[in-house]
């Protein structure tokens, strides 16, 4: 297999990236209509790349059962309409058997959450994605990189083995290290995503990223991608507008080390009645006393 057969998914990936979320009902199970009503909203609304199983979906918080009834629900309501990333991880064994499913599925990509290990080796980690990568020639590869530590030679290193991983998450909060970790890496050999969102995305473009994640995309899918046109077009002046009208929510959900992450994104979906606000340990619903906030920053949009 060549690089040239993943042109379309790399093309993909140099777009808004989104993450959706997970509803889940009053007695805590996923909430189907809902999932299924939102990811219909993504792909009306012109997201054509979504990463079920993302962080923003709780990934951490669903059981294995859960985690293959999301990426099944996705690709099936999605339909031909968007390119489905799937985000796959824990143990190598878990990580290819979620793979595979995600292939026999229907995806065509999946996201390589980051090793969850206390003794994480530069080399183990090229292991690592090389096991699961290996496992799924045919699906492209696309690793989350949060450690700040790890060498962009490393990453040359991976793709130089594994001819599908073709795109990087990178979420490390350094706009000056991810510019030199993707020169060291190769800046044209991978597609490059900012994997911190919006508020990162322009001075992330600026060191190189074509695409950005997001999880601010489901409450305003027009926001996110007048952002990405803004900076597509280089009109930095532009893109910073958008970054200055989305700046209260997202320091909100960026506060406390991201303790609120997920459960702003919910409050905002649910005072516009798109789901519940319910959100699984150890995250928590959004105290009462910052809701308002929430829905007014929200009603402010116009949405």
């Amino acid at each position: 297999m060549t690089a040239t057969d993943f042109t379309a998914l790399r093309e993909a990936l140099a777009d808004v990236v989104a993450i959706p979320v997970t509803p889940f009902t009053a007695e805590d199970t996923i909430d189907e209509p809902a999932h299924r009503a939102l990811i219909r909203r993504l792909v009306d609304g012109g997201v054509r790349t979504l990463t079920p199983n993302g962080n923003t979906g709780e990934y951490y918080a669903l059981d294995p059962q859960e985690r293959r009834a999301v990426t099944e629900l996705t690709i099936d309501e999605a339909g031909e309409g968007a390119v489905i990333l799937v985000g796959v991880g824990l143990d190598v064994p878990t990580a290819v058997a979620s793979a595979r499913h995600a292939r026999d599925a229907g995806a065509q990509m999946i996201m390589v959450h980051q090793p969850v290990h206390p003794y994480v080796s530069q080399s183990g980690w090229v292991d690592y994605h090389r096991a699961v990568a290996d496992a799924v020639p045919e699906l492209g590869v696309v690793p989350y990189i949060r450690n700040a530590a790890l060498d962009g030679g490393r990453m040359a290193e991976l793709g130089e083995a594994c001819p599908n991983v073709i795109g990087v998450k990178y979420a490390v909060p350094d706009a000056a290290r991810f510019a030199a970790f993707a020169r060291d890496a190769g800046l044209e050999r991978f597609v490059w995503i900012a994997g911190l969102a919006e508020l990162y995305a322009p001075s992330y473009f600026a060191g190189g990223a074509t695409g950005f994640t997001s999880g601010l995309v489901n409450v305003a899918p027009a926001v996110s991608l007048e952002m990405l046109a803004a900076l597509r077009a280089g009109d930095q002046r532009a893109a910073m507008k958008v970054w200055e009208r989305i700046r209260p929510l997202e320091d909100m959900r960026a506060a406390q080390q991201s303790a609120d992450n997920v459960s702003v994104v919910k409050e905002a979906l649910s005072a516009l009645g798109l789901c519940r606000r319910d959100i699984r340990p150890p995250s928590r619903a959004l105290p009462k006393q910052q809701r308002p906030r929430v829905a007014e920053l929200v009603a402010g949009w116009g949405i």
